[in-house]
């Protein structure tokens, strides 16, 4: 692996907002005070004043509308680069919407049944096996054979029992050891070759009984390579990105775009942000710029997404607009309906759900937050995040790019949205 060399962040960076021809403004009196939604400048301006990110992008859109795209701070700090509208992110885990969509596409094309199980099409993973019993290490020593069978609707809503090697789990010893990866590589392996080694793990718990954030996207992934003859990558762009016009959304980028890629911090006790080597957190990463360097052969449908606020945001209005764009159909309206509907209980408190590939808000009261019931969301893991909000037709995106972090912003930026409602 290339060495990254590690850079302290001066503890007040200089504020770049609203400098560039990129940064846009547009909001109606019908939709928000423009005044009170001018406080984001303030709470984010604080956050990069104060070390915590080194920039980002917010964008919020209401109906079909832009109201707020805007960029701050900067890219990357030692070469003085402002952050940019069109800054491209890592946005991990919010890959797990677009594949979990490509999903659905097979569904509604006949493909296969939600409640079928994954081993009709991938008998490696029949006669699977939950574990039972770990020592004090927390290696396994007994299991029991499996009484549910894996069901596609299992990987959509995380109920498979599959976990990710870096959450703690009776599990994870035996993931690491067999070389199960979190999703995100430049080494020269394949989705096939990592489900392949998967599928030889045990489960964490009975297939449909439980919530267990892991993989199970990335295997979803892998089941829409085996059933579409296409590799993850084409039958994204071919069904999703291509149609609507997301041109910076990818697996990897070409030289032309590498230099739009945002620069990866990592928040280190006692040092403040530091340039990411991949290594400051649980999640561990061989090379942080990965998509822009290595071999370039890992489609991870759980994780492995650039993509810009933009783009992105052409994405979620789809599916705020009921799986259809400017005249392109992505998904029926039935489908959604599914998708955003709360399935299981992720969090053990009923304050949200979830549903095939997104969080569901479905108690606003327990919460302690503003927001609006049916609200449906996910984040990445290195600081993006994103809601689509059907009762006030909203949707809002937040991108910077920081693991670990340690800030707040996202969620103020959130705030900061509604209560500037008109």
């Amino acid at each position: 692996m290339m060495k990254i060399e590690r850079l302290l962040l001066p503890v007040v960076l200089t504020l770049v907002m609203g400098c560039s021809a990129h940064d846009e403004l547009s909001v109606g009196d019908e939709d928000f005070n423009a005044t009170r939604l001018s406080h984001i400048d303030h709470v984010i301006g604080e956050a990069i004043q104060r070390g915590e990110i080194p920039g980002a992008v917010v964008l919020v859109s209401k109906g079909r509308d832009t109201d707020l795209l805007k960029a701050y701070g900067y890219a990357d700090v030692a070469a003085a680069k402002p952050m940019s509208t069109d800054t491209i992110f890592r946005i991990a885990s919010m890959t797990k919407a677009i594949t979990s969509t490509a999903a659905m596409i097979l569904y509604e094309r006949g493909h296969f049944m939600l409640n079928d199980p994954i081993s009709k099409f991938l008998p490696e993973f029949s006669d699977m096996k939950v574990v039972s019993e770990v020592d004090d290490d927390g290696r396994i020593i007994a299991t029991t054979p499996a009484k549910n069978p894996i069901r596609i609707i299992d990987l959509l809503s995380h109920t498979s029992g599959i976990s990710y090697p870096f959450i703690a789990s009776k599990v994870q010893a035996a993931y690491t050891e067999a070389g199960v990866i979190d999703g995100l590589t430049a080494r020269d392996i394949t989705l096939k070759s990592q489900m392949m080694l998967l599928a030889q793990q045990p489960l964490l718990f009975e297939p449909g009984t439980a919530f267990a954030y892991g993989l199970s996207t990335d295997l979803l992934g892998y089941l829409i390579e085996v059933v579409s003859g296409q590799s993850l990558a084409d039958f994204l762009a071919d069904n999703i990105t291509v149609p609507l016009a997301m041109n910076d959304t990818a697996f990897y980028l070409p030289a032309d775009k590498a230099r739009r890629l945002a620069t990866l911090y990592a928040h280190v006790d006692g040092e403040g942000l530091v340039v990411s080597d991949g290594t400051e957190s649980t999640l561990k990463l061989d090379d942080p710029d990965y998509p822009i360097r290595g071999a370039q052969t890992f489609y991870c449908g759980g994780a492995g997404l650039v993509s810009t606020a933009r783009d992105y945001a052409r994405f979620i209005r789809m599916l705020l607009n009921d799986g259809e764009l400017e005249g392109v159909r992505i998904l029926s309206r039935k489908s959604v309906e599914l998708m955003r509907s709360a399935r299981t209980d992720w969090d053990n408190d009923s304050v949200a759900d979830f549903g095939l590939g997104f969080r569901v808000l479905s108690d606003l009261g327990k919460t302690g937050e503003l927001g609006s019931v049916g609200t449906y969301s996910w984040g990445g893991a290195f600081y993006t995040s994103y809601w689509i909000d059907p009762q006030e037709n909203l949707v809002g995106i937040f991108m910077s790019q920081v693991r670990p972090v340690d800030s707040d912003v996202a969620v103020k930026f959130r705030t900061m949205v509604y209560q500037a409602l008109n």
